[in-house]
């Protein structure tokens, strides 16, 4: 059970934070009260069985006076076997009252936990949130397990600044024993860092293989991840698809139920100033931000319905599918209705409109409002998908992959699954990696499949940690901050992996030794280079370059820079290999070699423009200082002259300033 250290330390936490709220010393009072109230009905119950047993006793004494030796040995005998039966009845009866006792507050802590989930779910502000939290900690502090979960989560993620994973980690090991599959993943997951705990991959192994098994779609997906890439396993392709399945099946069931919102993951090596700067209606539409505010209870939804109805009026087509969309799911703002939705979609149909062809097709494929007519839908659907509507793209691969109202055909079902897909539909993406896993349609590939069934697991629900990690960073809170993104890395998120390095490289998080720092981006900066990250393959050759977090290693430096130039034509990396040509670090010198290097680079990307034309200056000028005549004929008595000891490590830079500073005072003489 429950450290009563982590208890004190949340509930301490919630309830200084609610302002207001009943204190420490008051919850523990009322708690008590009830307890001793459930204990003196106890007490008196077993006091008044134990007095029938006495009186019992009196009587049995005075008859035994009466009777004979031998009926008195046979009526010895006979109390004694009664007077077992009694203290077995005496501990039944207490055992019952202890169950009941126990009952009551399992009951009135489930209670407070549904009331917590709800008020979280429906929140629209900081303070609800802090008051559901207060309903958690109640709760757990009753033994409620999933109370527990939600406490402890908060404390390792830093919910509402409460974060201490010293309390967490208390808290999960009590929760691990009780079989919480949650707390197995937790564990897991502080043991493959070494964040309060101690770094040890085989425990972390360990833990998500019990989470796994226990139901954790995270540990899953990590597991997956792990025999994917070989991660202190041995690769196994065919295992990364079992686990990647298992995930997939999950989150597809939840997209055919309601469509999902994927979300956008933020990268801060670029640090955008909004979340989102498009303002273009994509397959993820406004709608589904809309429905996805809905489904909290946000009032938004109400003004979208009547920003949509009054662009409708104005004669958007647009706006007129997605009125037809908000009446066929239904919402708070626009109850479902087949046949509203039906004369919007109609309306936006007759414009041309993809989405409004396209809510026709789904009427007649599931027949709402109209009778299911396969043929209409399928023609509906065919026309929507012309104009390019992945969603109709989708429902045509669909038709074709079930056989519903045509005869199926898995080479068009693949067509369609894969046009759809280029466009990020992720149940097309799942189907297609259903097709790649069992070789229906297409020769069988286990990487492909796994590569798709990837890209579906990261559209889990888990991925909104990425918006609560970004606006953390930009709230100063980087110890919160990572520890989402360390996560999300642990999943697979290639974002989350460099997002995650780079807030270890910056040395602003407490959560971590210093030492430990550099390594772990290191690691980090590997993943995500190895899932197609250029950005972190040069980071890897920065790191081995300077000797960050491993020893310095020209040539392994070289050779992620060249991967850098070659495969992903990155300017930085071209720029630093022509460096080390030109000096010879790690590789053999060639001062043409680096000369083509500094000129792709310029021509790869503008920002490269100015240091690419100080390098080069600074080259040619020393290649021409080698060449003129008065420098070779007194070379031998420079020999003695080094300019790394002379001028520092740094000469070449103080090379090009000289240069520049030449430069300057010639433009100005040519001034005057």
């Amino acid at each position: 059970m429950l450290t009563a250290a982590a208890y004190i330390l949340c509930l301490h936490c919630l309830l200084t934070a609610s302002g207001g709220e009943d204190t420490e010393a008051e919850r523990h009072n009322k708690k008590q009260k009830e307890m001793n109230v459930t204990t003196q009905v106890s007490v008196s119950k077993v006091k008044q069985f134990l007095s029938n047993l006495l009186e019992q006793g009196k009587s049995s004494k005075i008859t035994n006076k009466r009777e004979n030796p031998l009926e008195k040995k046979k009526n010895q005998h006979k109390l004694k076997i009664k007077g077992i039966q009694n203290k077995d009845l005496l501990k039944r009866n207490q055992n019952y009252f202890k169950k009941q006792a126990k009952k009551s507050i399992t009951d009135k802590g489930d209670e407070l936990f549904k009331m917590g989930n709800k008020m979280l779910q429906e929140s629209k502000s900081q303070k609800q949130k802090t008051e559901a939290y207060i309903l958690f900690a109640r709760a757990a502090d009753m033994g409620n397990l999933k109370a527990m979960e939600k406490m402890a989560d908060a404390l390792l993620f830093g919910s509402f600044g409460m974060q201490n994973i010293t309390a967490a980690i208390q808290l999960y090991e009590s929760l691990a024993k009780e079989g919480s599959y949650k707390a197995q993943n937790a564990l897991g997951f502080l043991s493959s860092y070494g964040i309060g705990m101690e770094y040890d991959q085989a425990k972390a192994l360990i833990y998500y293989t019990f989470g796994s098994a226990g139901g954790s779609m995270m540990s899953q997906m990590i597991l997956g991840y792990r025999y994917l890439s070989g991660i202190n396993v041995l690769q196994n392709c065919e295992v990364a698809l079992n686990h990647y399945k298992k995930v997939a099946d999950y989150i597809a069931d939840k997209l055919e139920k309601s469509e999902g919102i994927p979300v956008e993951k933020v990268r801060l090596t670029e640090r955008p100033e909004n979340l989102s700067s498009n303002s273009e209606i994509l397959d993820w539409d406004i709608y589904q931000y809309y429905k996805y505010l809905a489904e909290r209870g946000d009032v938004q939804i109400q003004k979208a319905l009547y920003y949509f109805l009054k662009a409708a009026k104005a004669g958007s087509a647009n706006a007129m599918a997605f009125i037809g969309k908000m009446y066929l799911e239904g919402n708070t703002a626009a109850p479902q209705n087949n046949a509203t939705a039906f004369k919007y979609f109609s309306m936006a149909a007759s414009k041309g409109n993809a989405i409004g062809l396209h809510g026709l097709g789904l009427l007649y494929f599931h027949g709402k409002g109209v009778p299911v007519n396969y043929g209409e839908a399928l023609k509906y659907f065919q026309k929507a998908a012309e104009k390019g509507w992945p969603n109709a793209q989708f429902q045509l691969g669909f038709m074709y992959y079930s056989g519903f109202g045509v005869w199926k055909d898995y080479k068009l079902a693949f067509k369609y699954f894969y046009l759809a897909s280029q466009s990020g539909q992720p149940l097309a993406i799942y189907y297609l990696a259903e097709m790649y896993a069992t070789g229906t349609g297409v020769l069988r590939s286990c990487r492909t499949a796994v590569e798709l069934y990837k890209g579906v697991c990261e559209l889990g629900h888990w991925a909104e940690k990425f918006l609560t990690a970004y606006f953390a960073y930009k709230d100063g809170d980087v110890d919160s901050s990572l520890i989402q993104y360390a996560l999300l890395a642990e999943m697979g998120y290639e974002v989350a992996q460099s997002n995650s390095a780079f807030i270890l490289e910056s040395k602003k998080a407490k959560i971590l030794g210093k030492e430990k720092m550099y390594p772990m981006a290191l690691l980090l900066w590997n993943r995500a280079a190895i899932q197609g990250n250029a950005f972190a393959r040069v980071k890897i050759g920065d790191y081995h370059y300077y000797g960050y977090g491993t020893k310095k290693d020209y040539e392994t430096a070289a050779t992620h820079y060249s991967i850098a130039a070659d495969k992903h034509h990155s300017a930085q990396a071209m720029f630093n290999l022509a460096y080390m040509y030109e000096h010879g670090l790690g590789i053999a010198k060639d001062i043409h070699l680096a000369r083509r290097l500094y000129d792709m680079a310029a021509q790869t990307s503008p920002d490269a423009h100015i240091p690419v034309f100080f390098a080069l200056m600074k080259l040619e000028t020393m290649h021409l200082l080698r060449d003129i005549l008065f420098f070779n004929q007194f070379t031998m008595r420079w020999k003695w002259l080094k300019l790394d000891n002379t001028v520092g490590p740094y000469w070449d830079l103080f090379v090009i300033g000289l240069i520049v500073a030449m430069l300057i005072f010639l433009l100005r003489n040519r001034h005057r």
